[in-house]
């Protein structure tokens, strides 16, 4: 193995010295959990980097309260169980055996300390908290509440001995911005200063039922609230029969409480199923609810549990849709040939067929039997000749770098390729993907990005003895770029990524290995700790002689998850398509600019991305748009096919309507055309920032993601980022744009001169290399 060499640094504009050589680690049967590394600042918290809001509800609560607050707790979770935010309990000092018994009625209970209620105004960890209090009942939908992102909200309560004299109650229910809280002195001062009214139905006093009157509907009363001496856990109050009976329905032991909820057939939030759904399933097994937790641990990328649940459950042959599920969770661990199996079972229905053929058809691909994947694609296509995924197996498009031609070369030999591992995207897939390898190729060596030198080998099939053997027979092998280091777009259980190898071939490599500005891609809420990834990364960074990561956030992240000794490995080497001017052959920058501005938005993941803001943001970005049509022509830029919901929902919610340029459709020379030739490009996806930036062109991000941020904060720009999340954004969006609109030559002398700085990173880097592999200039 060659000495490992480390990128060049963004900062300290050095090249390190080499690690010195050593041999590989032994691996223990369980991966250690790595010291955490010291985090580069902003970089720590995903949350912060993208502006998502953290929302929570919050109460304060005392001893004798704490059977009124398992019923808050019991009722909220069976009237909103499709929400799970984190459940604030501020208490004062309390014995454990007290609070165990809130944790099994919530999964997310957050204990503080506090002596008041107003102690929840020292709340810190949230931007905004629902405040409640142990003598509320919940029956309705409170969800409209997590939408408020600004300001405090409040219901009009009496306040005197005539009606029409009301204020907002600061013993009630309240919607509080923590920011705001923590500049006021009381809740009263706060509850004073409400600017937004809520509906009578969330705070819905109970003296207003005196005489045992009926409870009003729940859309009328979707919050009860009990007076503070009015405590039906102690005895029951006369007058209130209605009342006290409603509250004696949430009275529930643990196990009748869980079997309630899991029989709900609302939508349930994935959280609070597999809270609740475990211990029924052990007193009450049926396949149903084991398909359906298995399905929630799928769906979280649990493929070890939702294996273990669902195939402890005893399905029948005759039950198609539990195995294509349990089909997809033994895929997800690279155990195909189980896979296959319950695929097949799943195919003999007529309803499923396709959809399980497609599978079939995709897991023989990954496998590398082309023959069979077409053969499976013809019989689900057989069943229903329009199954989109059958119809990509059948005719896979070929990976093709562009239209243009490259030296012909039938026969390329071996010995004068590299190997490059990455994600080929063909077809209606990402447009990012396809532009990426012919950008990696050219900056390393921009002559010959064809096959004459480069041998792809696609990350999602599996990596076995014969493509080890192509590899080795190869002058080395890179791996990247991209969001590499993602778990879930086509899961495996050989590396925890997106490159289906085994450590074990991994080591085996002979040549020499780069990674190449790959990216740690994970979203807030998706998580990395897991011991298959982290065992799969310690070996890749061993082995590899050269590792280089997309961006300092990445590289903060990944070294993170290493033992110290393998830390100073990993260094920064920027996406190439960052650098595009200068790694493509007789590039010249537009003598003249289109006068457009290209909008893209992203939609895989979606709650991630936006959380619960996604009205707020489609409302704002509908006035941006409107507002920058004064100034040019706003078109829209999808990457793929999903991004086009955008245009929908604008038109259906907003009325407006916006031309559409699809990226995903277009040679790697009409994307760069494109993005050269328009005056600004607003984008949420790490590409629609990344190429247009490369091709010389302003950009500003709609941050949804933290890549967005550590791009944006490795060039030194980090006002170029909007949050999907900043209740401003419109204002700020047309305000930015216009800047950039109105002194656009400026605006482009600084994209090139941040640009030349990641291209001295990149020359660096790949004299590095040269060192170590046989790299033509």
């Amino acid at each position: 193995m060659t000495t490992a060499r480390t990128p060049a640094d963004a900062v300290s504009d050095r090249v390190p010295d080499a690690a010195p050589d050593r041999a590989p680690a032994p691996v223990s049967d369980r991966a250690p959990d790595a010291a955490p590394a010291p985090a580069a600042d902003g970089f720590a918290d995903a949350a912060r980097l993208t502006g998502k809001r953290r929302v929570a509800f919050a109460c304060f609560a005392t001893e004798p309260e704490l059977p009124g607050l398992a019923v808050l707790l019991r009722s909220l979770a069976l009237s909103n169980p499709a929400l799970c935010e984190d459940f604030v309990l501020v208490r004062p000092e309390l014995p454990e055996e007290r609070i165990a018994p809130l944790r099994r009625l919530h999964p997310r209970l957050v204990e503080r300390h506090g002596s008041s209620r107003a102690d929840l105004l020292r709340t810190t960890g949230y931007d905004t908290l629902i405040a409640l209090t142990p003598g509320m009942l919940v029956r309705g939908d409170l969800s409209p509440l997590l939408r408020i992102n600004t300001g405090t909200a409040a219901v009009l309560q009496p306040v005197g001995p005539h009606p029409d004299q009301l204020a907002p109650d600061p013993d009630g229910l309240l919607v509080l911005q923590t920011a705001d809280a923590q500049r006021v002195g009381s809740l009263a001062e706060l509850a004073a200063d409400a600017d937004q009214l809520l509906g009578a139905a969330h705070d819905f006093p109970v003296r207003r039922l005196h005489g045992d009157m009926p409870l009003p509907e729940p859309s009328d009363a979707r919050v009860l609230r009990l007076h503070p001496e009015h405590r039906p856990w102690e005895g029951p109050r006369p007058g209130y029969g209605p009342v006290e009976t409603a509250w004696a329905a949430h009275e529930l032991d643990d196990e009748t409480f869980r079997a309630r909820w899991c029989e709900l057939r609302a939508p349930q939030h994935p959280d609070l199923f597999r809270h609740f759904a475990p211990s029924v399933l052990a007193s009450r097994p049926t396949v149903d609810l084991a398909h359906r937790l298995g399905t929630v641990h799928l769906a979280a990328g649990e493929y070890e549990e939702a294996v273990e649940v669902l195939a402890a459950a005893g399905a029948r042959a005759n039950q198609p849709r539990f195995h294509e599920t349990l089909g997809r969770a033994l895929s997800a661990l690279s155990r195909y040939d189980e896979a296959r199996t319950h695929f097949l079972l799943a195919a003999a229905d007529p309803e499923v067929a396709p959809r399980a053929f497609g599978r079939l058809a995709k897991l023989a691909r990954i496998r590398g039997g082309a023959a069979d994947a077409q053969e499976y694609a013809r019989q689900g296509l057989a069943v229903d000749p329009t199954h989109r995924e059958c119809r990509v197996q059948l005719h896979p498009e070929p990976f093709q770098l562009d239209a243009k031609k490259f030296r012909p070369d039938p026969a390329p030999s071996p010995g004068e390729q590299f190997a490059h591992v990455a994600l080929y995207a063909t077809g209606q897939e990402n447009a990012g993907d396809k532009v990426l390898p012919e950008a990696v190729r050219r900056s390393l060596e921009p002559k010959e990005p064809g096959p004459a030198r480069w041998h792809g080998i696609d990350a999602h099939r599996l990596f076995d003895e014969d493509a080890l053997a192509a590899v080795n027979a190869r002058r080395g092998l890179v791996i990247g770029g991209g969001g590499l280091f993602l778990p879930d777009t086509v899961p495996n259980g050989h590396s925890g990524w997106q490159w289906n190898v085994p450590d074990e071939l991994l080591r085996r490599i002979e040549v020499p290995v780069a990674v190449f500005a790959v990216g740690y891609n994970v979203f807030d809420g998706q998580s990395y700790r897991r011991e298959r990834f982290l065992r799969s990364l310690r070996t890749l960074v061993e082995r590899a002689d050269f590792v280089g990561l997309r961006n300092h956030g990445s590289v903060e992240r990944v070294r993170a998850l290493l033992p110290e000794e393998l830390r100073e490995r990993v260094g920064y080497q920027p996406c190439p398509t960052t650098v595009t001017r200068h790694i493509q052959p007789d590039w010249v920058d537009p003598a003249s600019r289109t006068d457009t501005v290209l909008l893209n938005c992203a939609y895989d993941r979606s709650g991630h991305r936006f959380g619960h803001d996604y009205g707020h943001f489609l409302g704002q970005l509908a006035r941006a748009v409107r507002a920058l049509s004064e100034h040019a022509e706003v078109r829209y830029a999808p990457h793929m096919p999903d991004d086009e919901r955008l245009v929908a929902d604008l038109r259906r919610a907003h009325g407006l309507t916006l031309p559409v340029e699809r990226l995903y459709g277009r040679s790697n020379a009409q994307i760069h055309e494109l993005f050269a030739r328009a005056r600004l490009v607003i984008g949420m996806r790490g590409h629609a920032g990344m190429i247009p930036f490369g091709c010389g062109t302003p950009i500003l991000s709609l941050v949804s993601h933290p890549k967005m941020v550590y791009f944006l904060t490795d060039i030194e720009r980090p006002q170029w980022g909007l949050s999907v999340h900043d209740p401003h954004l419109a204002d700020r969006l047309v305000e930015r744009a216009g800047a950039i609109l109105r002194d656009h030559e400026a605006a482009v002398a600084d994209v090139h001169e941040r640009q030349q700085r990641l291209w001295e990173i990149t020359r660096a880097n790949t004299a590095t290399l040269r060192e170590t592999m046989p790299i033509r200039p």
